[in-house]
């Protein structure tokens, strides 16, 4: 399912075999909000910037922070990083305003050997209630299918991530029955810090995949 031979992922979804354009009009809303949207920016209730700065506050602020506060919490307590790799949402509820019954998150940790990428082949299924709103390249057919066949030329090429030749890749395919997010590794330069400043160092990008955090040894 991949040119790379080091990576891996663990679903049988390629997305040359569906028809996505088409399972995304039938399972996601999307089409209908930004039908809405336009008839709302028509009517004059609502202006395109008003639109792009509630997307990018979702996108870049108050929904990332959920997640940032989950990995922070991992860094610093032992205990609930491995309640939290076993248990996922449930433990990601104890430390975030999330309810853990909407939808199943599975954490995976990158470590010095393993780097783990989360995608959606069939249309955008996001870890919504811990990274807020996805980004618009997530959910292009561009990179639901090219994380699946080559994501270290993807990683490299589109988003500036070079990882080492010997570095196993692992591709995570999310439904909307369950859904992934990334713990990174803690760089070493936060060493120290409190889970408070922690979070400012966590970025939307690294939750994915498509950040390493340059420099982080700690698995």
């Amino acid at each position: 399912m991949t040119d790379d031979p080091s990576a891996t992922t663990d679903t049988e979804s390629d997305p040359d075999e569906f028809d996505v354009d088409e399972h995304a009009r039938q399972h996601d809303p999307e089409a209908r909000v930004r039908a809405l949207q336009s008839l709302l920016i028509e009517q004059e209730l609502l202006s395109s910037d008003a639109v792009d700065d509630i997307i990018a506050t979702y996108e870049d602020e108050i929904g990332p922070k959920n997640g940032a506060r989950v990995v922070a919490r991992a860094w610093t307590d032992p205990d609930y990083r491995e309640r939290l790799l076993a248990e996922g949402m449930s433990a990601a509820a104890e430390v975030a305003d999330v309810n853990e019954d909407v939808v199943d998150i599975e954490i995976v940790a990158n470590t010095p050997e393993e780097h783990h990428l989360v995608v959606c082949t069939l249309c955008s299924c996001y870890p919504w209630a811990l990274l807020g709103l996805p980004p618009t390249w997530y959910k292009t057919p561009e990179y639901r299918s090219r994380a699946v066949k080559d994501p270290r030329g993807l990683l490299r090429e589109e988003f500036g991530t070079d990882l080492e030749d010997d570095l196993e890749i692992h591709v995570h395919d999310s439904t909307s029955e369950l859904r992934y997010m990334v713990l990174p590794q803690q760089p070493p330069e936060t060493e120290g810090l409190t889970e408070d400043e922690l979070v400012e160092h966590v970025t939307r990008d690294a939750m994915i995949g498509i950040d390493r955090l340059a420099g982080g040894q700690n698995g």
